[in-house]
Order: C-alpha cells, then structure tokens, then sequence
C-alpha cells in the first residue's frame, strides 16, 4: 500500500484490501529482478504484519501468471510480468521481469537504476487475520494476493531496493558500510606500504 492509500472495507466488512511492501534486488539490465515481499512477521505503517504461510493457497490457485505487476497500484499501467512467487523462511519470494517494449516499464527500469524510484508494494484481499487487542497489530493469516507495483511510498519503509547492477550506489546501511570499510582498509595499505 502507498502511504497515502486506505483500506477499503467488502460490503461484508469482513474482508481488506491492503497493500504491503516488497523488497526489490539485482536488477539487470535485461529489466529482470528478484526479491522479496512482506517479509514475514515485519510489522508496516499501517500496523498489519504478514505471517508465514498467507499466501499458500493464494498462490496454489493463481500461480505468478495471475498475479499482475502494476506501476503505482495503477490497474491501467501493466509494466511486466512475474515470472516466479514463492514462500520461503523469509518471506514472499518473487522474481519479475519489465517488459521492454512498454514505454512507462522502460521509464521505471530507468528511474530504479537511477535511485528515484526504490519502493514496491503488494496488492491482496485479506481472507483470514487476527488483530492483538494489546498492540493493536492486524497479524495477515491468510491473503489473495492479486497485484504487486512499483511504488514511490511503501507501506514498509525499509522496503527499497537493496541492490542494482552496474550502478554505482547503494541504499542499504550494510552495504554502504562494507563499501567504508574496504575504502578505509584501501586508504590504509596504500599509505602504509609506500
């Protein structure tokens, strides 16, 4: 979910529409990507956490070729498909590719290599949850999930991308970390083996 997006309520009440974060890597040049959505357990702005095994069934039925890879949430802006989405110990595993010959896919891919765009977001109905009358979290026990975008705001800030080949910067604070040390540790040969 953007952060500027709310819950819409089923004429039920029962059942949520929600969108949460993914964590996108390596993105090649190609425009194929893999990462990660609502790591399991990960509690996001709007207090809901995803517990491992939601979207089991979900992803029995619909399978990645069901699920759409939208830009912004947008219905009317496909940029590329998935070509894999699985659970995994961590989380929500997923592997995409943009479809080159899309103008506004070609125009993310460019802004993700960039470091302008770095936020993704996934798009489910919530079937089954219970909420933690104490902390107030909404723990997801089961989800259909029906989209995954390419956002500006993810519901989870720490949902960016985390790696992107052949370029030359980084977001994460343990990657731009090793990047000081092996600089330091550079600067510190060099002028003590003159």
């Amino acid at each position: 979910m953007t952060a500027s997006r709310a819950l819409a309520r089923s004429p039920m009440g029962a059942d949520t529409r929600k969108f949460a974060n993914l964590e996108l890597r390596g993105l090649r040049r190609d425009g194929s990507f893999s990462g990660y959505a609502s790591v399991f357990g990960e509690v996001d702005l709007g207090k809901d956490a995803i517990e491992r095994g939601a979207f089991r069934k979900s992803l029995a039925e619909r399978g990645a070729g069901g699920v759409r890879m939208l830009f912004q949430h947008d219905p009317a802006e496909p940029i590329g498909a998935w070509k894999t989405i699985r659970e995994d110990s961590r989380g929500l595993y997923v592997e995409g590719m943009l479809a080159d010959g899309v103008a506004r896919a070609r125009e993310v891919h460019q802004l993700l290599k960039n470091g302008a765009l770095d936020g993704l977001s996934i798009g489910f109905r919530t079937v089954r949850a219970k909420t933690d009358a104490k902390s107030g979290v909404r723990r997801i026990l089961e989800a259909d999930l029906w989209e995954i975008s390419i956002v500006t705001f993810p519901m989870l800030p720490s949902a960016r991308v985390q790696n992107i080949k052949n370029a030359r910067w980084f977001r994460d604070k343990e990657t731009e970390l090793v990047r000081a040390m092996r600089r330091a540790a550079r600067m510190m040969l060099t002028e003590t083996f003159r």
